[in-house]
């Protein structure tokens, strides 16, 4: 599962490559890929639109577009994206293909079929449900000893549990959670509301350092 150090990484790359392309044509070969939205509507909202700039939110990678629109992407289990030249063919698994200029092809493999897209207006992308209700990004200010103090204090559960939870820390999965709180010394199944607010500051640290 591709946790948000992985998915900044596709981010970058995909910046650096994308930015000024125009989309001439879109495919969506998996409509369950896209379930709120048809084929036909998927390929007319992005046919002929220009890429403007790639980044997430969480795990979420954002495709904003000249059209005002943006393409939201979770690559969930195996999700990938391959740029492909004219003379390479499709791979096993293509789930949505988009056609740049150049005779370029953008294409979303996924072999898991858990991958999800959505197109929203650009104006009101962060309202969405997915991506409304979650926490503070892990390197942001909002991701204070206060905050974290606070989401932990506030819950029976256990610090796993909650780590793990999108809503109250984002983008931290199971392998980062597990570092984080072997290197702050931490016992996954103690409950939040057992951790001195010491231990909390070096979970802080420790999410941020394995991140």
């Amino acid at each position: 599962m591709p946790e948000l150090p992985e998915v900044e990484i596709v981010v970058q790359c995909l910046d650096r490559l994308l930015p000024g392309r125009t989309i001439r044509s879109a495919r969506l070969r998996r409509s369950r890929l896209a379930p709120d939205i048809t084929p036909r509507s998927f390929a007319s909202r992005l046919k002929e639109s220009q890429i403007l700039s790639v980044h997430r939110r969480g795990k979420f990678i954002l495709i904003n577009l000249s059209n005002k629109r943006t393409l939201i992407t979770h690559l969930r289990m195996s999700g990938r994206f391959m740029l492909l030249g004219p003379d390479q063919e499709d791979p096993k698994f293509a789930h949505a293909v988009f056609h740049l200029d150049g005779d370029e092809r953008l294409v979303f493999r996924d072999q898991r079929h858990f991958g999800l897209m959505k197109i929203v207006e650009s104006a009101t992308v962060f309202e969405t449900k997915d991506l409304a209700k979650l926490a503070p990004e892990p390197f942001s200010n909002d991701f204070s000893l206060d905050y974290l103090t606070t989401v932990l204090k506030r819950s029976k559960r256990n610090v796993k549990q909650l780590l793990l939870d999108q809503t109250k820390v984002c983008g931290v999965g199971n392998i980062y959670a597990s570092e984080a709180m072997f290197i702050a010394q931490i016992n996954p199944m103690r409950r939040g509301t057992q951790i001195s607010r010491a231990k909390i500051a070096a979970l802080r640290e420790a999410i941020r350092e394995v991140m």
